[in-house]
């Protein structure tokens, strides 16, 4: 089949990047030796605050208090035994009836760590009326308690549904009194508004809650230390670390990389980079017919197909054969070779997707909801993200997980209708400035005929409606590992940052660079 040489192509003028080579080098002067038996000397000293409280009923909120604070200085991972053994303690000790302080941080707390708490444990903010009782209006460190408690929501909590439309009314109130303005109240309060700590995560709410809890009254020196050292010598690892991928992964992307083993990073920034350059291809530059033949050669998966692709489809479709090559040998000594089977089965059926959508791009057919819904998010290349990720993670991915993933389940499939969903509604205008596929807002509006607006208004709901769903589900998922929970998780957090009210990911400002330096860049002092 002969191709047009002058075709006119649905190019758009993507940003250079703002790093340069600067994460290309890694600079490992800095003797950790000393730092890392001054952590290991600071871990014994909190594991024993942990456990040593464990008995005493009496110490049982200060404990809570403790366990809420490791997870929130972002150290939590040095303590997981200690902390699932301290939580299994409270559980069975109070069930649904905790008898403690901080009610609202243990029901927190309990849900994040998979315990199906009770919600009724919060009627007793409510007088006979059905309003929130008067103290609580006043009181700014219970208001923003409950404010995060409620994000844990699951569907039909109609208690924490109030709770959350009251506490963030009252909240908003004050953050614009006189009395509070340009005071460290003040800000806590916006920057809850703005993310609760349930879409944060946890690297930048680390970078967020050391220095306000370093204010605190209450700081433990010894946890403060910790956390900062900690966070310097993870930092100092993750540079090490993007040294060794840096060619291949998009910086911006970072926020989905940190987390998991060395290898399974590498494969993850690897699998991200040639999603971008095929979203790229597929959305911003293939015509249909090149993309045809493209895809058939992906199906085909051989190096037989080089000859028969334009010759600029020929370094794309190279890359891709190294790629899954280089994953291969890595996972045959694992003894885990046929997992990249199910990763090489997603991408098919990402690519497919990709292939329908370029053909009503090019047919300039607006598909119903339906039609959009199923090869946006049911068979999105966020599905691909979510397994590809799962790629070398360890013994906590197993065939089953694969399996799991495959048939998008409940809490996938949430996770995935909230990327499509921000994504659509950042992007959509951008990119129907060139010749590209119908977004969501447009089959929207076309099949409900309403204004843009109202279809801003219903997607934001589905997003929010998503995260409940979500944390119904990581609730109910008993069969389910929790680092592969959390990865689904973080990747919808990673969205809450990327694509929260701007299409930060393609045009980066002043927010995302401020949290990239902070995260591999610059050290927090000491």
């Amino acid at each position: 089949m002969s191709l047009q040489e002058n075709v006119i192509r649905p190019t758009v003028n993507f940003p250079p990047s703002l790093w340069g080579d600067q994460f290309l080098t890694y600079d490992e002067r800095e003797d950790q030796a000393g730092l890392e038996k001054v952590v290991e000397d600071l871990k014994d000293k909190v594991r024993q605050e942990i456990l040593g409280t464990l008995d005493v009923p009496s110490q049982h909120t200060n404990l809570l208090r403790l366990i809420d604070s490791i997870q929130r200085l972002g150290i939590a991972y040095h303590f997981e035994e200690e902390i699932d053994r301290t939580l299994h303690h409270f559980y069975d000790a109070y069930g649904d009836n905790w008898t403690g302080g901080a009610t609202s941080v243990w029901f927190r707390v309990m849900r994040q760590q998979g315990f199906f708490v009770s919600s009724d444990v919060f009627k007793s903010y409510k007088d006979k009326n059905g309003a929130f009782k008067e103290p609580l209006e006043n009181d700014i460190a219970g208001l923003l308690e409950l404010y995060e408690a409620t994000y844990l929501r699951v569907p039909g909590e109609v208690i924490l549904d109030d709770a959350l439309a009251f506490t963030k009314a009252r909240l908003d109130e004050i953050s614009n009194d006189p009395l509070w303005r340009n005071s460290i109240v003040s800000t806590q309060i916006i920057e809850a508004l703005k993310q609760p700590v349930h879409k944060r995560l946890p690297r930048l709410e680390a970078l967020r809650y050391i220095p306000f809890y370093q204010q605190q009254a209450s700081c433990n020196e010894s946890l403060l230390k910790l956390a900062k050292l900690g966070f310097n010598l993870l930092q100092s690892l993750h540079k090490k670390e993007l040294s060794q991928v840096y060619k291949y992964v998009n910086i911006n992307e970072s926020f989905v990389y940190f987390g998991g083993g060395m290898v399974s990073k590498m494969f993850l920034a690897k699998t991200l980079a040639m999603e971008t350059i095929l979203d790229d291809t597929y959305d911003a530059y293939g015509t249909y017919e090149e993309l045809e033949i493209f895809t058939a050669a992906v199906h085909r998966w051989s190096v037989t197909c080089l000859d028969a692709l334009p010759e600029k489809y020929k370094l794309i479709y190279r890359m891709l054969l190294s790629l899954y090559e280089d994953m291969e040998k890595i996972l045959i000594k694992m003894g885990k070779a046929h997992h990249l089977n199910y990763i090489r089965e997603a991408m098919m059926e990402y690519i497919g997707c990709y292939l329908k959508e370029a053909k009503w791009a090019n047919e300039e057919y607006i598909p119903t909801m339906e039609e959009h819904k199923e090869v946006t998010t049911v068979s999105s290349g966020y599905k691909f993200t979510l397994i590809a990720s799962f790629a070398a993670m360890g013994d906590a991915i197993t065939d089953e997980t694969f399996k799991w993933a495959l048939t998008l389940p409940p809490l996938a499939k949430a996770c995935c209708v909230l990327c499509r969903v921000m994504d659509d509604i950042v992007t959509h205008k951008e990119e129907q400035e060139r010749k590209h596929v119908a977004s969501g807002i447009q089959c929207y509006m076309k099949e409900f005929e309403v204004t843009e607006q109202h279809v801003y208004d219903v997607f934001n709901s589905k997003v929010e409606d998503a995260w409940v769903e979500m944390n119904e589900e990581s609730l109910k998922c008993k069969d389910v590992k929790m680092p592969v929970i959390m990865r689904v998780i973080n990747l919808a957090r990673a969205m809450d940052v990327l694509y929260k009210n701007k299409d930060h990911y393609t045009h980066v400002g002043p927010e995302l660079i401020n949290h990239i330096k902070s995260l591999v860049v610059d050290p927090i002092m000491a």
